[in-house]
């Protein structure tokens, strides 16, 4: 984000955040996975990283990953 924005102080806020987990069948535990991501907005932003969020299992994902992230943000003027 940094690298793109310029610099991380453009974010106003992250609005939401979406993953998807390879998993298999029997995997419960999605959510537990995308904890390191939400931790670490929340962390680096403050309270302007606290965001809705799903994430969803599949039992594949383009390319072999084991997750996709996408994330929408509210940007400030540059």
């Amino acid at each position: 984000m940094g690298a793109e924005l310029g610099s991380l102080d453009r974010v106003a806020r992250i609005v939401e955040v979406q993953g998807m987990l390879n998993a298999t069948e029997d995997f419960e535990e999605h959510p537990q996975v995308l904890n390191g991501c939400s931790d670490l907005l929340v962390e680096v932003f403050g309270e302007r990283g606290i965001h809705a969020r799903s994430v969803l299992g599949a039992n594949s994902l383009r390319g072999g990953v084991p997750l996709v992230i996408k994330a929408t943000l509210e940007i400030l003027p540059g």
